[in-house]
């Protein structure tokens, strides 16, 4: 589903969560969609160039430079775009080898940076019959686990720019 860029990978983290529970469950959606992702990079990588820059030339120049600037801190740069949803996680999938971000960085920030959402989704799978909305997917535990990885992944540019200064 992440290769070819198919939407419903949430409906399959819930599955997984209501088949294997909670540890099984999110190792094999970060496991699936690291490989999807990886395969979504390479798949760009070969074909994606034209098609990319003719539908988001904009998002596309603005990544590139982002990238450009952070070229000695582009892991924590990845690791905080997987963490929050500052751009699709689609968009980085199939623009990351368009703008030269390296594919180590992208593995290891899509390999960490996908798990907090596979928590939630898996977790709220464990409890699929209890759902009511999708409003309860997202308890005040599972926002405060978010937020703090997404703090985390953070604080290592914070803190060098503090040092620079």
């Amino acid at each position: 589903m992440q290769t070819f860029l198919i939407p419903g990978s949430l409906f399959m983290s819930l599955l997984a969560g209501s088949l294997f529970g909670v540890v099984k469950g999110v190792a094999i959606v970060v496991f699936a969609a690291t490989v999807g992702a990886s395969s979504c990079y390479f798949l760009s990588n070969l074909i994606g160039r034209p098609l990319i820059l003719s539908l988001w030339p904009d998002k596309v120049v603005f990544f590139q430079n982002q990238v450009a600037k952070r070229k000695t801190r582009l892991l924590n740069y990845m690791l905080f775009l997987r963490v929050t949803p500052t751009l699709p996680n689609t968009f980085l999938n199939v623009a990351s080898p368009i703008v030269n971000v390296p594919y180590h960085t992208f593995l290891l920030a899509t390999s960490i940076g996908i798990i907090p959402a596979a928590y939630v989704a898996v977790r709220a799978g464990t409890t699929l019959s209890e759902l009511q909305s999708v409003g309860d997917l997202y308890d005040i535990q599972s926002i405060g686990i978010i937020f703090f990885i997404g703090l985390a992944s953070v604080i290592p540019t914070l803190i060098s720019n503090n040092t620079k200064s």
